[in-house]
């Protein structure tokens, strides 16, 4: 009998000893291996179609990061590489040739060595490399440089299995006709208009970047393409499977911002909350945050990625909390903000509504086939009379003094794609199978007030601009206002997909309304 490798053997138990329910159905991959695979074929044929029969695709996986002196960070995949080979391994180099009559798959990953199995664990066998990931053709890393250099070359590279005489001939005749292409996702050749900045720096020596450049040398008629954009379009639209695996992966995180709300109340810490939520993706198959989480009190939650977590909670604190799990290599996005004694303060119930009634807005204009900037402007329309209606602006016509004033309180965008990455890749229409968030926030500091008033960096290294009298007045007005509702940061943000039914809030599980909010707010343990 074959035997499983010792760090899936772990991951079985583990989950086993949470709930023999709960290991039946999140036993990775979540979707079953068979349809996983299925999936990551028909991502790989979409990238080539799209490449065209005079392209070869390089894509490296992510290098390890050193955390400190020899110890490295956990190991991430490089995004585009996991959405198109599911390998989670570094040292590992994918090739697509999309012009091959058969073996337009390759994978090159690095050798068995007895001493780094020994410390780092199983180094993936070439079965193993095929089966997870159904790439049929995979070489030693250390062969890639003859590979690449023959078939750039126009000669039909070594490999065993033999490979067909004629089997790259549609490449072969690209090259013979200059059309030939080399693509990667590194940022070299091809990419978009550089405008007035010059040539590009040359590559760092070793980079691969450089082994790009010294790969074009080699060949006559090859091109160097960004394919970056390529899958920047293609993972606007997520796969049936990526669909499924989202839903679950946001559906533990909703569940443990419930978790985060029953841990909260006056003097605990922040990160007592930040473990209650983590923990509970721990429990539930998610073995990583997708983003560190943000969870801050009190002026805490006026800072955007706030991520010390070490304050103090006190009574009367709202507390923002920005967190979601990676499950099985997809991520969504929540953000909750709520009192830690259980109960909205008049301040902060009003910006908390104004917030709320932003975020209700966008979703209702939010159609399958309509624009990301329709449900763009509703948010923005709705916090703008809710400001107005505060005092905490003065403007009331639209235009630029009303955009600067808006702005000071209303300081990032609402949405953004999620999947592979948190911010992912996302269109202009929100089509079936778009993955995204609204997040609309209001954040009132004090020192936004102060910074308005002193003078602004000049364009192009002139001289600083100072404020106008309008910017003096606007602030004097609006002072007291601030006052009174300092230090309240409050932003509300939900995961969707849009499929060929409508729009689906994934994030739903998460409380959301004052009312839901004050049932749930410090009833743990």
């Amino acid at each position: 009998m074959k035997r499983l490798p010792i760090s899936i053997v772990c991951s079985v138990l583990a989950l086993l000893l949470v709930s023999p329910q709960l290991a039946a159905r999140q036993l990775p991959p979540y979707g079953g291996a068979k349809e996983y695979v299925a999936d990551l074929a028909a991502r790989r044929a979409q990238a080539m179609t799209t490449l065209g029969s005079d392209t070869v695709l390089v894509m490296w996986s992510a290098p390890t990061r050193v955390y400190s002196t020899d110890v490295d960070y956990e190991y991430r995949q490089e995004s585009n590489m996991l959405y198109l080979s599911g390998l989670e391994q570094e040292d590992s180099i994918l090739v697509l040739i999309p012009g091959a009559k058969s073996k337009r798959e390759w994978l090159f990953t690095r050798d068995y060595d007895p001493r780094r199995e020994h410390w780092n664990g199983h180094t993936l066998t070439a079965a193993e490399v095929t089966q997870q990931t159904g790439v049929a053709n995979v070489m030693s890393l250390g062969a890639l440089d003859g590979f690449m250099t023959a078939l750039l070359g126009g000669t039909t590279p070594t490999a065993a299995p033999a490979i067909d005489a004629d089997d790259f001939a549609a490449f072969f005749e690209a090259l013979k006709q200059s059309k030939a292409r080399l693509a990667s996702t590194v940022g070299v050749g091809g990419g978009p208009a550089r405008g007035n900045a010059g040539p590009p720096a040359p590559p760092i020596p070793g980079s691969n970047a450089a082994w790009l450049a010294g790969m074009q040398q080699k060949a006559t008629g090859l091109t160097l393409f960004n394919a970056a954009p390529v899958f920047s379009t293609q993972r606007q639209v997520k796969t049936a499977y990526e669909q499924k695996v989202l839903r679950r992966s946001v559906e533990i995180s909703a569940e443990a911002h419930a978790q985060g709300m029953m841990a909260a109340r006056p003097d605990r810490w922040e990160y007592e909350v930040e473990a209650a939520i983590e923990y509970w993706y721990m429990k539930n198959g998610a073995m990583s945050w997708g983003y560190p989480s943000i969870v801050g009190s009190g002026p805490n939650a006026t800072t955007l990625h706030y991520g010390k977590s070490t304050r103090q909670m006190k009574n009367g604190d709202l507390l923002l909390v920005d967190a979601a799990a990676n499950f099985q290599g997809l991520t969504g996005d929540i953000t909750r903000t709520y009192p830690v004694n259980g109960k909205f303060s008049a301040e902060q119930k009003a910006i908390y509504e104004i917030v709320l009634a932003a975020q209700n807005a966008g979703i209702e204009v939010t159609k399958l086939n309509s624009a990301r900037a329709d449900s763009v402007k509703a948010m923005r329309d709705v916090i703008t009379r809710g400001l107005l209606k505060l005092g905490l602006i003065t403007e009331a016509e639209p235009g630029p003094a009303q955009d600067q004033q808006v702005s000071t309180w209303y300081t990032h965008g609402p949405i953004h794609g999620i999947g592979v990455d948190v911010h992912d890749p996302l269109g202009a229409n929100f089509v079936a199978g778009s993955a995204f968030v609204m997040e609309p926030g209001l954040y009132i500091r004090l020192q936004a007030l102060d910074d308005l008033l002193k003078p602004a960096p000049g364009r192009g290294g002139g001289a600083p601009v100072e404020p106008t009298q309008a910017m003096k007045d606007f602030v004097e007005k609006v002072r007291p206002m601030v006052i009174k509702y300092k230090d309240i940061g409050v932003r509300i943000e939900d995961s969707f997909l849009m499929t060929d039914k409508g729009l689906e809030r994934l994030s739903a599980k998460a409380p959301r309304t004052i009312e839901e909010i004050e049932k749930i707010v410090g009833t743990g343990k």
